[in-house]
Formats: C-alpha cells, structure tokens, sequence
C-alpha cells in the first residue's frame, strides 16, 4: 500500500479488543458475549459521530488460541507432525472467536471485513517478514473496518509462529501511520502494584521507563505473547518508531470507556515518546 493512500489524510486508529476482555480467560473457549456485542454498539456510537474517522480493529485470541498455543509451543516453532496438527488446532480457536468479532460488528451496523493474518503474512523467525497491504489499504480507502487477529503465522525459519495482535500493529503501524493505538483489556491500565492493583500508572515514555520496569507485570492466566510487560514495552518501542503516535491502555470493560477513548478521551495509561 501506498504510504500517500487517502487513508493518511484522515485519523486512523487501531483499536485491539484484548482476549482478557472479550473472553473468559481462566475457562477453555469461553467467549464474553454481552460484553462483545457492548463493544461493537461502543464503536458503532463513536463513528457516529466521527464518520470521516477510520478504524482498523484486531483482537485477541484469549481462552480460544492462547491454551492449545501454549499445549503444542507453537510461538516457537513448527516442525513435526503433530506440532502442524497444533498448528490448525490453534488457527482453529483463533478463527472461532474472530468469526464471534465479525458478527458482533454486523449487527451493530459495522461494515466490518476479515483479514486474517495466517493467509497472507510471512514470518521470518518470529517477525513480519512479508504482507501484501494493498487489500488491506483498499479496505480502508473504502470506508470499511478491516479485522485482524493474533494467529498462527507460516514461517521460513521456525517452520510456523504465531504472531499477536500487537506484533501485526507493529507492523501495520510503520506503513499506515495511525494517529492512536487503543488496547482496551480488562484492567484499567498498567498498575504499579499489581496484582494488588491500588496505584495506575497514568503515563509511559522513555523518560520514566528504568524506573517502572521492575513493577510492570505479566499476565494472571495463560498468555504465550507475554502479557501486559510484553505489551508495554513493544508500545514504548514503536512510539519512539512512528512519528505522532500515542498507546493508550485502557480498560474496555466499563460501558462507555471505549466509546470515549475513540472520540479521544485520554484513559488508562498512555505511552508515548
């Protein structure tokens, strides 16, 4: 895609409904559905009122991908048999709950459009190597809501991966320049105590990083992305990458958060350069 694409004269955000949020993380296959079809009504409301704006939303595989993922080891690669087996098992899981996504959008009125990662990204030792961005950007140019997933990913040195949500908007990120990353989870934002969770961290940059390293935690279920650390520090990595961006970490499970934070609310915790 074209970096000078119609798409740039415009906001972009990215928006990611993390797993924590959108399922029951300590129960197999467990979706939260209300609380997904609240969260499409919350973004039909936003472009509602803003609809010039432009979205890209990804979401989380949460007790869908993450529990066959961690059984089979798949982030670190794909080799025999039965770890190909995994390998469409996890795919499988991811599939399900996006397909949840989609439909939730649809009824909320979304022109939504899947665009899952394992057809069309390449992967070269745990990265993007390689993704055709011209269906994607044309998606966009369109007034359409392109959705993305963390999914298992081919690979030319590990055989297969899997790549998060945030590693796909990393990517993404450099080449459509959005003006906001949301991640709305489950928790407020980043605590600086968890898991008592009394005292948010209301921003990030590389000014304070050293000193707040040491109480950023993990995650309290089964994660093979990393958790909150891991999401914390890939944002203040690509902050620092892409020219103009803020992350906003924020929790989606109030009503009303994601709506507010779409139409530019300040909530959670922001990271920035």
């Amino acid at each position: 895609m074209n970096d000078k694409s119609s798409t740039q004269e415009v906001s972009l955000q990215f928006l990611k409904l993390g797993g924590s949020l959108i399922t029951d993380k300590t129960k197999p296959r467990t979706p939260r559905l209300e609380v997904i079809q609240r969260l499409a009504q919350e973004i039909a409301e936003a472009l509602a009122l803003r609809p010039e704006a432009r979205l890209l939303i990804g979401n989380g595989a949460g007790s869908f991908g993450h529990i066959p993922a961690k059984k089979y080891n798949t982030r670190h690669g794909v080799h025999s048999v039965e770890a190909w087996r995994g390998f469409t098992e996890v795919w499988r899981e991811a599939a399900a709950l996006n397909h949840l996504v989609i439909e939730a959008l649809h009824a909320a009125g979304l022109p939504a459009i899947a665009f899952p990662p394992s057809a069309c990204v390449v992967a070269c030792d745990g990265r993007v190597a390689s993704w055709d961005l011209t269906p994607l950007g044309a998606a966009l140019d369109a007034g359409l809501i392109p959705v993305i997933h963390g999914d298992v990913i081919f690979d030319t040195v590990r055989g297969g991966t899997i790549l998060s949500t945030e590693d796909l908007f990393a990517y993404l990120a450099h080449h459509l320049h959005p003006k906001r990353i949301l991640l709305a989870g489950l928790e407020e934002g980043v605590w600086a105590d968890y898991p008592t969770c009394s005292a948010l961290i209301a921003e990030i940059s590389p000014g304070n990083i050293n000193q707040i390293s040491s109480v950023i935690g993990g995650s309290n279920a089964t994660d093979v992305t990393g958790g909150m650390a891991s999401k914390v520090h890939q944002s203040l990595t690509l902050v620092q990458e892409v020219p103009n961006l803020e992350v906003l970490i924020f929790s989606g499970e109030k009503p009303g958060n994601l709506k507010q934070a779409l139409l530019g609310a300040q909530m959670g915790t922001r990271v920035r350069a």
